[in-house]
C-alpha cells in the first residue's frame, strides 16, 4: 500500500529516501484505487516527535498493495512543547476538531511520557479520552500503543495498571495464544517484541476487561489482545514500531541522565539486545563518562557508531504482519464513506463475525492455557 503524500511533511521525504514508496498527490488523484485514511495521534515527546510518525507510517506503507494511505498525524494541544516541536505541528498536523469533521477509517495512538504516578493526574487525560471515545463511536478500529492501552483500560475497563520493581526494557520472545484471529494469521508462532515501561496491565486484568489475548511473553506478560469485540480496539504494550536503534538511544539518554545525577545508579543493559563485545564497549564508555563528570571535563562521545552496525532487528517483519493483517480487516469492513465507521451489513459488536468461542491465554504459566468462553 502506497503513502500519499498529500502535504510537505518532512517524514514522507525521509522515508522515500529510506526506500519506502511513496505517491506524489497528483499521481494518486488519477489512479482509481480506494483511499484509506489513518490518523496517528502522536503523543510522543519533541525528540521523539519525527522518529513516531515515521515508524508507524511506515509499518501502515509496506502492509499491501490495495488501497492508497492519507495518514493524518495530529497531537494535544495540552502536552508540553518546546517552540521546533510546536512549529511542527503548527505547518503539518491536523487539528482534532478537524479530524471529526472529515472523519477517519482508523485510528493509531501512541505512547507518551508521563509525570504522575497516577495517569488521570495528567494535563492529557481528559483530552485523551475525548479522542479514544470518539474514536469507539467513529472509527472502525484503533491501534493503542503501550501507555494509550494503559489508558484505554483504565477509562473504559476500570483496570488500573500496575508499577513493576524494575523496568520491563529490551527485546523478548512472544508466543501465539490465539491462533484462530485474523490479526495473527501467517504470523510466527513465537516472534521478538521491544518493551520500554514500568507498569504493566496483566493478564488477569485483560481477562477482566474481557479481552481476547492474542500474544504474550513469559517473561513481559501480555503484548497484544482485542477489545471484547474482536477489533474495535487493538492493544499493546510492547513497540513492534521501534526501529533497531530505538532502544540504544533510549539507553544512551538514560545513561547520560543517570550520571548528572550523583545518587542516581547507571542503567542496566537493555535485555537480549546487546552482544556481549558491544556489552563491553559501551562498559569501558560508562567508566570514561563517570571519570569525565568526576573530573568535569568534556564528555566522550557515546560510541552509537560502533555499535549500531553489530544489532539486529529480530521484530519487524512480525510487526508489519500483523499491522498489515490489521490494514486489510480495516479494508474489509469500512465504508468509503469516512463519516460511516461501517460498512452496511458489518455488525459493530463483531464486526469480524468472529466464532462464539473464545480462547483467552492464561501467561503466567510456562505454557499458554487456553480456556474456552463464549463470545
Amino acid at each position: 500500500m502506497p503513502l500519499v503524500a498529500h502535504n510537505d511533511l518532512p517524514s514522507f521525504a525521509r522515508l522515500r529516501q529510506d526506500g519506502q514508496t511513496i505517491l506524489d498527490l497528483q499521481r494518486a488523484q488519477h489512479q482509481d484505487i480506494r483511499e484509506l485514511h489513518i490518523g496517528l495521534l502522536n503523543m510522543m515527546p519533541d525528540k521523539a516527535l519525527n522518529a513516531t510518525e515515521r515508524q508507524f507510517f511506515r509499518l501502515v506503507g509496506e502492509s499491501n498493495p490495495i488501497a492508497q494511505f492519507y495518514m493524518h498525524p495530529f497531537t494535544l494541544p495540552e502536552l508540553e512543547r518546546g517552540n521546533r516541536a510546536k512549529e511542527h505541528i503548527a505547518r503539518y498536523y491536523d487539528n482534532f476538531e478537524t479530524i471529526q469533521e472529515t472523519g477517519l477509517d482508523a485510528l493509531i495512538i501512541t505512547g507518551a511520557n508521563v509525570t504522575h504516578p497516577d495517569l488521570s493526574s495528567e494535563p492529557f487525560w481528559e483530552p485523551l479520552n475525548c479522542v479514544i471515545d470518539w474514536a469507539y463511536d467513529n472509527v472502525a478500529s484503533t491501534l493503542c500503543s503501550c501507555l494509550a492501552t494503559h489508558a484505554v483500560l483504565e477509562s473504559r475497563y476500570k483496570q488500573r495498571r500496575v508499577l513493576q520493581n524494575n523496568k520491563r526494557w529490551g527485546v523478548f520472545r512472544h508466543k501465539i495464544c490465539d491462533t484462530e484471529h485474523p490479526l495473527i494469521k501467517d504470523v510466527n508462532t513465537h516472534f521478538d517484541v521491544p518493551h520500554s515501561r514500568w507498569n504493566d496491565i496483566s493478564c488477569k486484568q485483560f481477562e477482566a476487561a474481557g479481552a481476547r489475548i492474542l500474544a504474550c511473553s513469559d517473561d513481559v506478560g501480555v503484548h497484544l489482545a482485542v477489545s471484547t469485540d474482536g477489533f474495535r480496539m487493538v492493544f499493546f504494550q510492547g513497540h513492534p514500531e521501534y526501529d533497531t536503534v530505538s532502544l540504544l538511544k533510549e539507553y544512551k539518554r538514560e545513561l547520560l541522565h543517570a550520571v548528572q545525577k550523583d545518587d542516581q545508579p547507571l542503567p542496566p543493559f537493555p535485555k537480549h539486545y546487546l552482544p556481549p563485545k558491544e556489552q563491553a564497549i559501551l562498559l569501558e564508555y560508562q567508566e570514561l563518562l563517570v571519570q569525565a563528570k568526576a573530573k568535569d571535563t568534556v564528555l566522550p562521545t557515546f560510541p552509537e557508531a560502533i555499535i549500531l552496525p553489530k544489532l539486529h532487528n529480530t521484530w519487524h517483519d512480525t510487526a508489519e504482519a500483523v499491522v498489515g493483517n490489521w490494514i486489510g480487516l480495516v479494508y474489509q469492513v469500512t465504508s468509503h464513506d469516512l463519516h460511516n465507521s461501517f460498512a452496511d451489513g458489518i455488525d459493530h459488536d463483531n464486526p469480524l463475525g468472529l466464532s462464539k468461542v473464545r480462547r483467552i491465554s492464561c501467561c503466567n504459566k510456562k505454557t499458554c492455557k487456553l480456556i474456552n468462553q463464549n463470545f
